[in-house]
């Protein structure tokens, strides 16, 4: 093995590390920022679009259930048992919705992963130099 000549001296070796280490540490928090901010906008976006297509769905829901316990009402069931056994199924889904949803907008998916993917290879990279 033989040992590479460098002409910088042993300051100027140090100030460049220092350097290269500080622009590294800003190009990190720069990504960091940025994936923060795409994740925000994508979840900004998905929530007007939520609530938009939630009103609609609403109000075609409300709809049909009526017309689900007037067709139970029509077919024998008494207007009270048809109204309960609709409201009734009607709770069930939606509780089931209301948890999967829940479950999904957890803040693990906020996480900024790719930051984190970089900043381990960056590590990885700076232990292989100082060696």
């Amino acid at each position: 093995m033989s040992a590479r000549e460098d002409p910088r001296s042993v300051g100027t070796l140090i100030s460049d590390l220092a350097n290269q280490a500080t622009a590294l540490v800003q190009t990190e928090f720069g990504l960091l920022r940025a994936e923060m901010s795409e994740n925000v906008g994508k979840i900004k976006t998905g929530a007007i679009e939520l609530v938009a297509g939630s009103i609609c769905l609403l109000a075609a829901l409300l709809v049909l259930l009526q017309a689900l316990v007037t067709a139970l009402a029509e077919l024998g069931l008494g207007i009270g048992w048809a109204s309960l056994l609709v409201g009734v199924v009607v709770a069930i889904i939606g509780v089931i919705l209301v948890r999967t949803g829940t479950s999904n907008m957890s803040g693990s998916s906020l996480m900024p992963d790719k930051t984190q993917t970089q900043l381990e290879r960056d590590a990885q990279a700076v232990k292989e130099q100082v060696r």
